[in-house]
């Protein structure tokens, strides 16, 4: 980690279908080894699923699952007089969004269905409605944090 000052933010151009940034940065998320375009093809095709079996906008579904994903609270852990505490921190903003991101990629690409755009669908549709894996790791995360309340006074 850098001493001296933190690298400029890059700027991330809006994706040519639905003209979000959020939808390029889950596409950057998915991608592996460079496939970009692999990535877009995936991504499009889950949200062409999502579209048809809810019934409303994809991009208005994929920002609510990633909406409903994201945990506001997560543990940090700090050493204290040779004791390490898991404390309770607030998370930032971006920080939420790319551990949804990240979450929503893991636990889509660990389903039973067949090809990656059906299970990037399934886990887009469990969340949009407060189920599936990538829910559950945040609810984890939310009641390790929840449990670990007593140690709050050693954040700073």
């Amino acid at each position: 980690m850098s001493r001296r000052s933190t690298p400029a933010k890059r700027e991330i151009l809006p994706d040519p279908v639905y003209n979000s940034i959020t939808i390029t940065k889950f596409v950057n998320v998915l991608m592996e080894r460079g496939k970009k375009a692999t990535a877009e093809r995936i991504l499009y095709g889950a949200l062409e699923i999502v579209a048809k079996k809810s019934g409303e906008p994809a991009l208005d579904a994929f920002d609510k699952a990633i909406t409903n994903i994201k945990p506001s609270v997560e543990v940090k852990s700090r050493r204290v007089g040779g004791a390490t505490y898991q404390v309770p921190v607030e998370v930032p903003q971006n920080r939420r969004q790319s551990l949804a991101m990240r979450w929503l990629k893991t636990y889509s690409a660990s389903r039973g269905e067949r090809t990656m755009r059906d299970k990037l669908a399934g886990e887009i549709l469990d969340a949009m409605n407060f189920r599936g894996a990538s829910m559950k790791k945040k609810d984890d995360v939310h009641k390790m944090a929840e449990a670990n309340k007593a140690f709050a006074h050693f954040r700073w």
